[in-house]
């Protein structure tokens, strides 16, 4: 059966997901993750592409990216997998798959959603357990909103800086409202049951244009009554 073709809009901001295969760990040491970050940089300067928030899991990643179109988005992604895949190899061996299929995208409306998004992945961690707050988690976009800190990877999302207007007012806004996604209760799975989030209108003007919903996770969406 063919692969259905990946659903893009030029230019697109998206939120992109990529697991290890069977959701074996892929980063397992302190360098591992380091060598990850710095495969990111490589092909963000590359591709020229933005990435506003990221998230590198033991399993997997999490990044949103604004590209100009779907091909450089394709080979952003590529490059940055197989540059991990030959890192893997070398150190640990191993054969088969080392990432699970096709890296998802899903494509991400403008405003609130954006920043919505980015919390989300930002809060990956603290969700999973690895930490108990996100500034203790030191593979992610976080501290480069909270506090300012410059890695080379993070190009601030636009909807940031409708935050307080001084730096420093609009990072303790933006630690509120990461603290504010800890105490949601909504699930998840808004992320990515469409293959995009934001409005309804947008959703609609994006089926009309081909979008067809996706559901990520195990099992099947529920039914509409």
């Amino acid at each position: 059966m063919p692969r259905r073709a990946r659903f893009v809009v030029d230019p697109g901001g998206y939120h992109v997901l990529s697991r290890g295969n069977n959701r074996e760990y892929i980063f397992k040491e302190k360098e591992d993750f380091k060598n990850m970050l710095g495969i990111i940089r490589k092909y963000k300067r590359e591709k020229k592409v933005k990435i506003y928030h990221y998230a590198v899991m033991n399993n997997h990643i999490h990044m949103i990216i604004k590209a100009g179109d779907g091909e450089i988005l394709s080979e952003t992604m590529k490059g940055i997998k197989l540059g991990c895949a030959r890192y893997y190899r070398t150190k640990y061996k191993g054969i088969g798959h080392l990432w699970q299929e096709r890296f998802k995208n899903f494509l991400i409306d403008r405003g609130r959603y954006l920043l919505e998004c980015g919390r989300y992945i930002e809060l990956n961690p603290v969700r999973a357990g690895m930490v108990e707050k996100p500034e203790e988690y030191k593979w992610s976009s976080y501290s480069a909103y909270a506090y300012g800190k410059e890695d080379g990877i993070v190009d601030k999302s636009p909807e940031y800086f409708g935050l307080p207007e001084e730096e420093r007012d609009r990072e303790k806004r933006y630690i509120e409202f990461i603290m504010d996604g800890i105490k949601e209760r909504r699930s998840a799975s808004r992320y990515f049951r469409e293959g995009v989030y934001g409005s309804k209108a947008f959703i609609d003007e994006m089926r009309k244009k081909g979008l067809v919903p996706v559901w990520l996770h195990r099992g099947r969406p529920r039914k509409k009554k």
